[in-house]
């Protein structure tokens, strides 16, 4: 090309790079709308300011508070044999795996590659070989390549932490899953023990039936009852068995749910035993409730992750609308023709050296497209984050709440079986003297069972509360500083030149 040309053309050849540079970085205005709660922003009720006081967080073994040495055994076997906790410390290591993958960017990466190879030449008069027309040789060669991304505008860093953020999330799901995993087998053994005291009063009924059966008959023979009364008392006993075989088999599956969480064969759930829980003192709440709730539940640990990871992912997508400057280089030797080791002599030495710039021109908006993509993810993570801050406090007022009403109908609960149990003793005594019917006996014995079912489902009710409102404090599973800091959740500003 004559050098007038050359020259004439250097002025459009500036011009055009210009152009696309201007063409490649503005992003429209593209930016993330989100923004997270602060935690002490929210307004708490009633009940979570008066249960705030000379109160600590929950322990990590919340459980022995039951007082039942079989509960905690089975809790340490969940969290020795789970599937679900060994799923989950499985996604914390292809987490971590995957920050390592994403930090060896970074670093400089050097490739090697040799071929040894015959090679027939053909014959062509246009594009033959030349003097290796019909000939067949060696065609040899090895290259050492390298490259290192010079990272001017922060990509590969920010890819690195938004990895690393995604291993720290999955950390705090880890912790999430144990918890669950606690809360479901305290919740399904308090269920057992339900069961058993169910079946105690349903045993105690068949016992007390029985009983009626018994003096209805000797009534009967001494002449002064009835066959009326001798039926009547025999009606209800096949359905009292049928009660009976329905607890025995909820106590059965009750145990092969426990035994699962466990990760045990069914077979295991013969060794347990009747459940002996108590609660002692009521689990009281800390005074800074709601800004510890950031470390101490790990739900909320694990989407504040996540919205940092989103953070960098934006910072990624920003790092995308800039030249990409790369070092490369090349040393390798090759040779066509001679012996098979004739490459490696120093005369077949080549090598390269030297930056690699690519720029994006036109992509059809495709990198605003990440960048909008990667702003909604943003988005989305911060409604995540303050939906679960929002649950969070709604559990844990629920608990306080639901544990108030327990304490109080517990009383009342008690009042009603000695009410009942007063009635039942009253009537008792009148059917033997003959002074009242059987129907009295009955609707009596119906109350005082009724009242004392009723007790032991409230007495439940109160020992799953306090398991919930411990789930919902995080169970003891403090992050310690495995928490994001502000500035790593705050979504970041568009480069000035990107507007």
């Amino acid at each position: 090309m004559p050098r007038r040309i050359s020259r004439a053309l250097q002025p459009l050849s500036v011009l055009a790079l210009t152009l696309a540079i201007s063409g490649c970085i503005g992003t429209g205005g593209i930016a993330p709308q989100g923004k997270a709660l602060e935690a002490n922003s929210l307004a708490t009720d009633e009940a979570i300011q008066s249960a705030s006081q000379d109160a600590n967080w929950p322990i990590a073994q919340w459980w022995q508070a039951y007082g039942d040495p079989q509960l905690n055994r089975w809790i340490d076997l969940a969290l020795q044999g789970s599937p679900s906790l060994a799923m989950a410390a499985a996604r914390v290591r292809q987490a971590r795996s995957m920050a390592g993958v994403a930090e060896a960017a970074e670093s400089l990466q050097i490739n090697g590659d040799t071929t040894l190879k015959r090679h027939n030449w053909p014959t062509d008069q246009f594009y033959g070989p030349g003097e290796l027309a019909n000939s067949t040789t060696w065609d040899n060669n090895a290259a050492l390549g390298f490259s290192y991304a010079l990272d001017l505008w922060g990509r590969e860093s920010n890819a690195t932490e938004r990895a690393v953020d995604m291993a720290h999330m999955t950390v705090a799901e880890a912790r999430q899953a144990q918890l669950e995993l606690q809360d479901n087998i305290v919740r399904v053994y308090i269920e057992l023990s339900l069961q058993y005291a169910q079946r105690d009063i349903v045993k105690a009924t068949l016992k007390q039936q029985q009983q009626i059966l018994e003096l209805a008959q000797k009534r009967l023979s001494g002449g002064i009852g009835t066959h009326f009364e001798v039926s009547q008392a025999e009606t209800p006993l096949p359905e009292t068995h049928r009660q009976i075989d329905a607890l025995d088999e909820e106590i059965a599956l009750s145990r092969n749910q426990l035994v699962a969480l466990a990760g045990k064969g069914p077979g295991e759930g013969a060794q347990l035993q009747r459940p002996t829980l108590s609660l002692g003192a009521p689990l009281k709440l800390p005074s800074s409730l709601p800004a510890q709730l950031l470390g101490q539940r790990p739900d909320v640990v694990a989407s504040r992750w996540q919205v940092a990871a989103q953070a960098r992912g934006i910072d990624v997508a920003h790092a995308g609308f800039y030249p990409n400057v790369d070092l490369v280089g090349s040393l390798g030797y090759m040779a066509t023709g001679g012996g098979a080791l004739e490459f490696l002599t120093g005369k077949k030495l080549n090598y390269s050296v030297g930056p690699a710039i690519s720029l994006p021109i036109f992509d059809g908006g495709r990198l605003r497209g990440e960048l909008g993509e990667a702003s909604a993810g943003y988005d989305i993570a911060v409604a995540k984050y303050n939906q679960t801050l929002v649950n969070a406090l709604k559990n844990i007022s629920d608990q306080l709440i639901r544990r108030e009403s327990m304490d109080k109908q517990q009383a009342f609960a008690a009042e009603s079986v000695a009410t009942a149990q007063k009635t039942y003793d009253i009537a008792m005594i009148a059917y033997q003297r003959g002074l009242t019917d059987y129907l009295n006996v009955l609707n009596a014995q119906t109350l005082l069972f009724k009242q004392q079912q009723v007790q032991q489902q409230v007495q439940a009710a109160r020992l799953s509360a306090h398991a919930e409102l411990v789930t919902a404090l995080g169970g003891g599973l403090g992050a310690g500083n495995d928490v994001p800091k502000d500035s790593q959740t705050q979504a970041p500003k568009t480069p000035s030149l990107l507007r």
